[in-house]
């Protein structure tokens, strides 16, 4: 005698009768096969349409939801000869509450498998999603230069960004940036090791021999998860086959690594950026120096040679796209001038005119539009037209941040900010400008954290160790940490270059002695800030941005509260006369404004000194620059807290106080200019309000 089924049984047994003949099964089979032909058709079609990478994330994860509510629907309703109809529930045709319940359990126990199923699906399928970008992802080593001749480095230089330029332009592979992967020249790590540190699944490495008119490149494709060699290639050609070598190169990478290269990006490699060998040799030259974005000497020999290349072939588009860069760069850092911002806009119009889709010429109109005409609309979309081009180009994002940070729209300039540093992992000047923001927004536990992953690529790095020591003073008014990097940016370099810092160059040594005089002041040390800002000549703080101005305005400050007023007032007067010199070389130029109008507070001119700093506000007001309007405005506000309006003052700080800015109420309580507000119960007031919020 059978023993009896249990209810449980029963209920299972009916549940998947159900599924039978509401024909779900059916519809799970087909479904599966259907999403499994999208998700294969789009992994070969989006590359070639040029789509990011996470669209086909997207895809799938839309395909996985859309499973069970495929099973529902199928349940639910029946495609019949007479069109699409809701399927007879015979549970509820017989009545009874415990058909009813059975049918609530069926229709919930449908959907739980449905979402089982496609968790399952997808905890298989995303990680494999994932594992192909990692696949498709690769740093290009610094070549070794082989070369007799130890000048031709610069030649292995070239060759080396040049593969990374052509690699970088195919959109469905991952290339991490040059700056990111030059700290492993001379290094010895496993390409392993290199492929963990910058998340690729290859790595390639080379050597360059260059011997008159000819040139050897050995290059090896290193798998970075098993440190197998995949490939190995030697070329020996003539000079003038370089650009055939670096072509072929990118083709057979992308093959190897089956990254999909569309027909656009192809058209954009196959092309020779010029006919004449000795344009392409100063633009590579010119190329090497363009990084030092830190000296003018180097700037302005990269600007030689650039003007060099373009002159041996007028028609070099890229060189021009590359010149018109800098002179944007020049004009935003060192001589804001009229000639300045001019060349940069024409040599980005020459390049656009010779070649329309070049990429890096739309690159150079950005930044044109960017640092010369502040039309931070017009440059966001020559961006985005440079970074369809440009996919894997980190420069593109972090430009994009960094004007989306100016417009006040933070949220999005930290997404741009870490898109960068995803293709640039190793970049502490990317590093540097993500702080900036979270800085700005007093998010110091995230600036310091992003500080310290920069300071641990670049244990010696002086803006960074100064950045730091800014968010301790800025957020608890905490010396420490500025004592700490003072003392170990003094001491001679211990660690090798690749590394971190090696010696300091002319400008950081600079950076350090006025940063030194400025600690120094805000902690009470007259003295000693003084002896430090004596301890060089004008002419040694002449090499950064308004370097001199602020040494003889910190060197009046200094005699001020020490009582040396006769010192105090040549100090400034110095200071004045500087400042007076850098305003008629750049009229238009907030900071340089902002400067004169501080001396002139400092020597009793009251009406002229809040004059020149609502003029500054004026030529750079916040509604224009969200990131350095309030340098201005805090200017303006220090003139009124010197000169004794003390009303006008508070209200500026108060305003400063309230919103994104580099003003703190631990940095006011420290700064010798709010000396003469101190007493006035209204400030006192002011720093209560907002100390208690932070």
């Amino acid at each position: 005698m059978p023993l009896p089924m249990s209810t449980n049984a029963i209920f299972l047994t009916g549940f998947f009768d159900e599924l039978k003949r509401r024909k779900v099964y059916r519809v799970a089979v087909a479904y599966a096969i259907a999403a499994g032909g999208v998700i294969q058709l789009a992994s070969a079609v989006f590359p070639a349409w040029e789509l990011p990478n996470w669209t086909l994330r997207l895809t799938v994860l839309l395909l996985l939801v859309g499973f069970p509510i495929a099973l529902i629907l199928a349940w639910a309703y029946d495609v019949t000869p007479s069109g699409i109809r809701m399927t007879p529930n015979l549970a509820l045709a017989t009545g009874g509450v415990s058909n009813r319940v059975h049918h609530r359990r069926n229709v919930f126990l449908l959907g739980l498998s449905g979402l089982i199923l496609a968790a399952v699906a997808g905890f298989f399928l995303m990680p494999r999603l994932t594992a192909l970008n990692a696949e498709k992802s690769i740093a290009v080593l610094p070549f070794e230069n082989l070369s007799a001749d130890k000048q031709n480095a610069y030649f292995a230089d070239g060759i080396q960004d040049d593969i990374l330029t052509n690699l970088s332009k195919i959109r469905d592979l991952k290339v991490i940036s040059r700056t990111s992967v030059m700290g492993y020249r001379g290094n010895p790590s496993s390409a392993r090791a290199i492929g963990k540190t910058l998340g690729v699944g290859a790595v390639l490495e080379g050597s360059v021999r260059r011997e008159g008119n000819r040139v050897r490149l050995n290059v090896q494709l290193i798998d970075a998860e098993t440190d197998r060699h995949l490939w190995a290639e030697d070329y020996d050609r003539e000079l003038t086959d370089v650009f055939a070598i670096q072509t072929d190169l990118a083709q057979k990478i992308a093959q190897e690594l089956q990254a999909q290269l569309s027909a656009s990006e192809k058209e954009q490699i196959l092309r020779k950026p010029t006919e004449n060998g000795e344009a392409y040799f100063a633009f590579v030259q010119a190329s090497c120096w363009h990084t030092s974005l830190e000296s003018f000497d180097k700037l302005k020999a990269a600007e030689q040679l650039f003007q060099r290349a373009i002159q041996l072939d007028p028609k070099f588009s890229l060189a021009l796209a590359n010149l018109s860069i800098l002179e944007s760069w020049i004009f935003h850092t060192f001589e804001p001038v009229e000639v300045r911002r001019e060349l940069a806009r024409s040599y980005a119009q020459r390049a656009l005119d010779l070649q329309p889709d070049l990429p890096d010429a739309h690159l150079a109109l950005g930044y044109s539009l960017y640092y010369g005409d502040r039309e931070y609309d017009a440059a966001l979309r020559e961006l985005a037209i440079a970074q369809r081009g440009l996919p894997n180009d980190a420069q593109v994002s972090l430009v994009m941040g960094a004007i989306q940070r100016r417009q006040g729209q933070w949220q999005e300039s930290t997404v741009d900010l870490e898109k960068a540093i995803g293709l640039s992992p190793n970049d502490v000047w990317v590093l540097e400008n993500l702080a900036y923001n979270y800085q700005m927004l007093r998010d110091y536990q995230e600036a310091n954290r992003v500080v310290d992953r920069g300071l641990a690529i670049e244990p010696r790095s002086i803006s960074l160790w100064l950045l730091k020591s800014r968010l301790a003073i800025d957020e608890r008014g905490d010396f420490a940490v500025a004592e700490k990097a003072l003392n170990l940016l003094r001491q001679p370099a211990t660690e090798a270059p690749a590394k971190g810092k090696g010696e300091l160059s002319t400008e950081e040594r600079t950076t350090l002695l006025l940063s030194s005089a400025n600690v120094a002041l805000l902690q009470g040390k007259y003295e000693e800030a003084l002896a430090t800002l004596e301890s060089a000549e004008d002419n040694a703080f002449s090499g950064k941005p308004g370097g001199v101005f602020e040494k003889r305005f910190m060197a009046g400050l200094a005699h001020r509260k020490l009582g040396h007023e006769a010192e105090a007032q040549a100090a400034f007067s110095r200071a004045k006369e500087q400042a007076e010199a850098e305003v008629r070389a750049a009229p238009n130029d907030a900071p340089r404004n902002a400067n004169l109008a501080r001396a002139l507070a400092r020597l009793g001119k009251k009406d002229a000194a809040i004059a020149q700093a609502k003029h500054a506000t004026e030529l750079l007001p916040e509604s224009v620059d969200a990131f350095a309007g309030p340098e201005m405005t805090a200017a303006l506000a220090e003139v009124c807290a010197v000169t004794g309006e003390n009303t006008n003052a508070i209200e500026l700080l108060d305003g400063l106080l309230s919103r994104p800015s580099g003003v703190t109420v631990a940095l006011l309580r420290l700064d010798p200019a709010m000396d003469q507000l101190r007493d006035d119960r209204r400030f006192q007031e002011l720093l209560q309000k907002y100390g208690d919020r932070s």
